[in-house]
C-alpha cells in the first residue's frame, strides 16, 4: 500500500508541475523490497482458489473423451464425487456396442451415468430389453436421451411401472413405442403415472363416459408423450378448450378421444397464444368464428404451429394462388414445409394442375405418391395434346 500511495504522489506532481520546474527523483533505498514483492504479488495474482473438483476423475474422463466443460454445466456436483463407476460404464457400453465417441458424448450430456454400477447397469438393461428385445434399438434410445436410463437407480420403480401399465391393457408393442419415445414415462415415479391414469378415467366418467379403462388406453396410445406431463396442465388445456369452443360433454368426449388427444399435453399458455395467431389472421382473411372452430377441432394439431410459421405458410399459399376456402378445406398441408410448398405448387402449375378444380390434398402427399400422380398428370395431358393435333390434322 505504501509503495502505492508513493506511485500515486510522484505522478500527481509530474503532472502538475510548471514547464519550467525540473525535480529530481530520488532513490528510496530503505523500502524493503520484500514488502513491495508481497503487495505487487497481491495485486497481480489473479488466479482463482483451487477447485474441489475431484482431478483423478477429471483426467480419466479427459482421457476418455469426454466434454469437461458441458459435464460441468450440466451436474457440477458429479465432478466432486470420490467415488465414480466410468471404467465400468465405458466397458459396459462397449459390450452393447457403443463407440467411444458415443459414451463420450453420452457422459458429457449426463455426466450423473458414471454413477451407476456395473450390476445396475446389467440388471436395468435386462429389463429394458424384455420390453425393446434388442441392444441395438436400447442403444439408440439411451443415446438420444441419456437420462431416461440413468437418471434413476431404482430398479423396483421402473419394474413396478411396466407391471402398471401393462395392467391398463398395453401391449408389448405399446410399452416400446413408449419406451422407445417417451422413455421419462418409466423413470418418473410409479405414483405420478397413476396419478395421471386415475386423473384420465375420472375426467372420461365426468364427461359421461362408460368404459374409463379403454378410454385412458386410446389415449396413452394416442399421445404417448401424456404420461410425462403434469394433470394440471391437461386439466388447463381440458378447461380451454371446452369454453373456446363451446362443446358439451359428450361432444369434447369424441373430440378427445379423436384427434384432441394430440395437443393435449403441450403449454397451456403455447395453446393459447397460437389460438389467438391463428383467430386473428384468419379473421383478417374473412373467415367466420364457424369456420375458425371447424378448422381447429377438425385438424389441432394447427395449433402446433408458432405464429411465425402459420403466418409464413399461410401468406405463402395465398400468394401462389391458393385461397384460404381451400386451406380451411385441407389444412393439413400447413404441416408441409415452406420450400416443399413452393416446389409443388410451381412443379404441378407447370403441368397444369388446377388446384380450384381439384383441390390441394396432392399437396400432402408424401414425395413418392406427388411423383407417382404427377407423372399420372402428364401421361393425361399428353393423351390430351395428342387428342388434340390428331383432331386438328384430320379438319384443316
Amino acid at each position: 500500500m505504501a509503495m502505492k500511495g508513493l506511485i500515486r504522489t510522484t505522478l500527481f506532481c509530474l503532472r502538475h508541475m510548471p514547464p519550467t520546474c525540473t525535480i529530481r527523483i530520488a532513490s528510496f533505498p530503505h523500502v524493503n523490497s520484500a514488502w513491495s514483492r508481497f503487495y505487487s504479488e497481491q495485486l497481480l495474482d489473479t488466479k482463482k482458489p483451487e477447485s474441489n473438483e475431484n482431478q483423478s476423475l477429471l483426467s480419466n474422463l479427459e482421457y476418455m473423451g469426454v466434454d469437461i466443460t458441458m459435464a460441468r454445466k450440466r451436474q457440477p456436483g458429479i465432478l466432486k464425487k470420490m467415488i465414480t463407476h466410468e471404467e465400468s460404464l465405458r466397458k459396459f457400453l462397449q459390450s452393447k456396442g457403443a463407440s467411444r465417441e458415443t459414451i463420450a458424448s453420452i457422459i458429457s450430456r449426463y455426466p450423473r451415468a458414471i454413477t451407476r454400477t456395473y450390476e445396475h447397469l446389467q440388471k436395468k438393461w435386462e429389463i429394458w430389453q424384455s420390453i425393446l428385445k434388442t441392444d441395438l434399438h436400447i442403444l439408440k434410445i439411451v443415446e438420444r436421451s441419456p437420462e431416461s436410463f440413468f437418471r434413476s437407480g431404482d430398479i423396483e420403480n421402473l419394474q413396478e411401472n411396466i407391471s402398471f401399465l401393462s395392467s391398463l391393457g398395453l401391449t408389448p408393442k405399446d410399452l416400446s413405442q413408449l419406451l422407445a419415445k417417451a422413455p421419462r414415462t418409466f423413470s418418473n415415479r410409479a405414483e405420478l403415472n397413476k396419478q395421471m391414469v386415475y386423473f384420465l378415467q375420472d375426467l372420461h366418467v365426468c364427461l359421461g363416459g362408460e368404459n374409463p379403462q379403454e378410454f385412458v388406453k386410446q389415449i396413452i396410445t394416442k399421445n404417448i408423450f401424456i404420461l410425462i406431463r403434469s394433470t394440471k396442465r391437461l386439466k388447463a388445456n381440458i378447461e380451454f378448450i371446452q369454453s373456446t369452443f363451446k362443446m358439451m360433454d359428450k361432444e369434447l368426449l369424441l373430440w378427445i378421444q379423436g384427434s384432441g388427444a394430440d395437443i393435449l399435453d403441450l403449454c397451456n399458455t403455447y395453446i393459447k397464444r397460437n389460438y389467438k395467431n391463428v383467430q386473428q389472421k384468419l379473421h383478417s382473411l374473412g373467415c367466420t368464428e364457424n369456420e375458425i372452430t371447424r378448422i381447429i377441432t377438425s385438424y389441432p394439431s394447427i395449433l402446433y404451429l408458432s405464429p411465425v410459421n402459420f403466418l409464413v405458410k399461410i401468406d405463402l399459399l395465398l400468394k401462389r394462388g391458393i385461397g384460404i376456402d381451400l386451406v380451411l378445406e385441407t389444412p393439413r398441408v400447413l404441416e408441409v414445409s415452406v420450400d416443399n410448398i413452393k416446389s409443388r405448387i410451381d412443379d404441378l402449375k407447370e403441368i397444369g394442375y388446377n388446384f380450384e378444380v381439384n383441390g390441394i390434398g396432392i399437396l400432402v402427399l408424401s414425395q413418392t405418391s406427388q411423383v407417382q400422380d404427377c407423372a399420372h398428370l402428364h401421361t393425361l395431358r399428353h393423351r390430351a395434346q395428342s387428342k388434340c393435333c390428331i383432331t386438328s390434322r384430320g379438319h384443316p
